[in-house]
């Protein structure tokens, strides 16, 4: 026992110092000295994720190498990195990493998030580009954003000068403009019709939000995998499968009684037009693609989306001078005849400095999804093997002292005259290349509509004297710690058109 007490710091130092060596032989990139035998560097792990990534990477520099149990990982923290990545490695980056929570809510990696590269991943993205999140789409569904955008004014106008938690609205919101488009259905407020299926639904979401947001350590620690986990994941996506399954039943059956050849009925919602090319391609286009679009659609547009807004008016709170300016922008373009309009977003260029400034300093997702590369391949003069996990921390290059001045003051000023508020790959908070997020032009338009509105309509103002907390939570996406609560009061120049909503 004695000896075995004297010869383990031998073993592991000898083992610590090969591995070191090793990597700088095989020119790999700078990597934290201690990787430990079977965790690596996962001992180095702390929340929040991204914050720890960027610690290690102003120690190490913008290309990390690091070993996250079994699994080799690069961890790129600069805009000519990602660049690099996501334009002459994309083809090589385009795969995702299998990990456990794309086998068992994407549909055993078939979904368009999770799907290798190929042609059936090709596919799905076509779908999603023509058929669902296309310009002409998102104009036909303009009347349901619109529709409840006015919901959400309208319950504001019932508590005003109240204190009221305003992320479950727009967490309510979303979900309900997200499942009209696709189903047709609210789920959340007055007017449901099917009080039970909408409880079945809320329980599923949240269930499904609380579980992807869970790491898997079994995704790198083989010999640790957690049974419980992957029970708990295989039991949420069953009843998932079954709510999605009875939605495609119910449109099945409304369009053998209405008379399906009808152009106006394939119109209606998402799963009219998918199963429309059910009819054409029934081998390709089957219930398991659908209903993957569908979750796809409800899991990366809804938290996104409700976090966007959140920050931005949590944002616009603690800066009122901001509010004014971006209020008398609104007064002057539209004014107070008519409330805002998707049309006018892209004349309010305030308005859109605030929502850039807004996802730069606090990103949807601060770690883009991970990519994987297919074959070995050179990022910055270094040696990348095949299989490799990227990880593009997006947060620490949007928060880098070295590209952004003040970078922790809101600055939405610092947009002005950049098109688009693009600044090469300085700015990309729906990420970039194959595998860029699709729905950038619908979350965009979602967060400017009912921004605008809520900032048209009503003086908004803090609880208290105290700043809003900006503390942040951890997770899979960046959301405030504290959900935001505030008072609103109607704008005396609106009270005319408020009285007719």
């Amino acid at each position: 026992m004695g000896s075995w007490y004297l010869c383990f710091p031998v073993f592991l130092a000898l083992y610590v110092i090969t591995k070191h060596f090793l990597n700088k032989f095989q020119n790999l990139p700078p990597s934290p000295f201690l990787s430990l035998p079977i965790i690596g560097h996962l001992y180095l792990l702390k929340k929040p994720i991204h914050q720890t990534l960027y610690r290690i990477s102003k120690q190490h520099g913008p290309i990390a190498f690091l070993q996250f149990g079994s699994r080799k990982v690069v961890v790129v923290s600069s805009p000519s990195a990602a660049e690099e990545c996501l334009t002459k490695n994309d083809i090589i980056f385009a795969n995702r990493p299998r990990l456990t929570i794309g086998k068992i809510l994407g549909y055993n990696y078939t979904i368009l998030s999770w799907a290798p590269y190929g042609d059936h991943w090709r596919n799905l993205r076509k779908i999603a580009a023509l058929q669902i999140l296309s310009i002409s789409r998102l104009q036909m569904f303009s009347g349901i954003r619109v529709d409840e955008a006015k919901i959400l004014i309208r319950k504001l106008l019932h508590y005003q000068d109240q204190s009221v938690e305003l992320r479950t609205m727009f967490f309510e919101l979303t979900l309900n403009v997200m499942m009209r488009m696709i189903a047709g259905k609210r789920y959340y407020g007055d007017n449901i019709a099917d009080l039970e299926e909408s409880k079945r639904f809320k329980e599923i979401h949240r269930e499904t939000f609380k579980l992807a947001g869970t790491p898997c350590i079994g995704d790198y620690l083989p010999l640790f995998k957690s049974k419980k986990l992957e029970n708990m994941l295989i039991k949420c996506q069953r009843k998932r499968d079954e709510f999605m399954q009875g939605l495609i039943e119910e449109h099945r059956r409304r369009r053998r009684g209405s008379g399906h050849d009808s152009e106006t009925d394939r119109k209606n919602t998402l799963i009219e037009v998918l199963l429309g090319l059910q009819e054409s391609e029934p081998e390709y286009y089957n219930d398991e693609i659908i209903k993957g679009l569908m979750l796809i659609m409800l899991l990366a547009g809804t938290d996104t989306t409700v976090n966007a807004i959140e920050w931005a008016l949590t944002l616009l709170l603690n800066h009122q001078e901001v509010l004014e300016k971006v209020q008398k922008e609104i007064d002057k373009h539209v004014g107070h005849e008519r409330l805002i309009e998707e049309s006018d977003l892209a004349q309010l260029p305030c308005l859109s400095n605030i929502i850039n400034e807004t996802m730069r300093m606090y990103p949807p997702s601060p770690l883009l999804l991970p990519h994987e590369s297919s074959e070995k391949c050179v990022v910055g003069g270094f040696h990348i093997p095949q299989g490799t996990i990227l990880f593009v921390n997006l947060w620490a290059i949007q928060n880098d002292p070295k590209l952004w001045a003040d970078p922790t003051k809101f600055k939405p000023e610092r947009f002005e005259g950049v098109e688009r508020g693009r600044d090469g790959f300085r700015l990309m908070p729906f990420g970039s290349g194959r595998r860029g997020c699709p729905g950038e032009g619908l979350g965009l338009t979602m967060v400017g509509l009912v921004l605008g509105s809520m900032i048209q309509c009503f003086q908004w103002m803090r609880t208290g004297e105290e700043m809003v907390d900006m503390t942040e939570a951890s997770g899979l996406t960046l959301s405030k710690a504290q959900p935001l609560h505030a008072k609103c009061r109607p704008r005396p120049i609106m009270f005319n058109l408020l009285s007719k909503i």
